[in-house]
């Protein structure tokens, strides 16, 4: 369950994207469903909005009467539009026969582009970042109390997101060991076009480890690993990656890490 999030700032609770694992993850994290408010899709591959209709449902019949605000880009509409019609049947039952306020009264959306948004109580900023073929794909910089995260989202190289993540307190960067993309591909069985997409759509962990520092971060830590479960990988794999590219905290992340910042 490599790409979600939960991030609390500010008083406030925000998810980043709904790959599959998130509603469990969120419970044993200790949130209560019933106050689910924010959340963030930074793109619309599958990994990172696959869960999101289920998580909202989950949270309604848990007991969630309060409105959610999605920030999504192009594409978010059209993704609850079809779960709606999905459990049409379920859903309106539910009103009828439970008492329960209509889910799709409670679900506010809005587009993400680059710049500044609002964010609950967190000031954030958006920055498009490539993740070919996806056009929309966003970085967030966010903040509150004088603290700072900066999540980087799924993507290739790319330096301005040095300028994104100037002196935050905590990055979260993806990133790929290139020894690890030969067994992926053959775990999966598919060839040299999947090979293509990981190497020209994600940043090898010491390119990632490149930004951190130019970046100035306080704390860089790995998400979205690539191989996230390749026993054959451990997380001496990952240090000496990036030895001589960041000298600085380090964490990998796992399901379930909490990390304070």
């Amino acid at each position: 369950m490599p790409t979600s999030l939960l991030v609390e700032m500010g008083g406030a609770q925000v998810v980043v994207d709904c790959g599959l694992g998130v509603t469990r993850g969120l419970v044993e994290a200790g949130m209560d469903l019933r106050h689910l408010s924010h959340v963030v899709i930074t793109h619309m591959h599958s990994d990172h909005v696959l869960e999101l209709g289920p998580l909202i449902h989950t949270a309604w019949t848990t007991g969630l009467k309060t409105p959610i605000d999605i920030w999504g880009p192009a594409g978010l509409g059209d993704y609850w539009s079809g779960f709606m019609t999905s459990m049409a049947y379920d859903s309106n039952l539910r009103v009828e026969d439970e008492g329960r306020p209509p889910l799709d009264s409670l679900v506010r959306l809005h587009a993400i582009d680059e710049g500044p948004l609002q964010i609950g109580p967190l000031a954030a900023r958006a920055l498009r970042v490539p993740h070919p073929p996806v056009t929309d794909t966003f970085a967030l910089r966010l903040e509150a109390e004088g603290k700072s995260l900066c999540l980087s989202a799924d993507m290739a190289p790319f330096a301005p997101l040095a300028d994104l993540a100037q002196d935050v307190n905590l990055l979260l960067h993806e990133a790929m060991l290139p020894e690890g993309l030969e067994a992926i591909i053959a775990k999966t069985g598919m060839g040299e076009k999947l090979r293509a997409h990981l190497t020209n759509s994600h940043s090898t962990a010491d390119a990632a480890a490149r930004i951190a520092t130019r970046a100035g971060a306080k704390h860089l830590a790995f998400y979205h690993l690539i191989p996230a479960d390749d026993p054959s990988f451990t997380e001496a794999n990952w240090h000496d990656a990036i030895k001589g590219h960041w000298d600085g905290p380090f964490t990998l992340a796992r399901d379930g890490l909490a990390i304070d910042f």
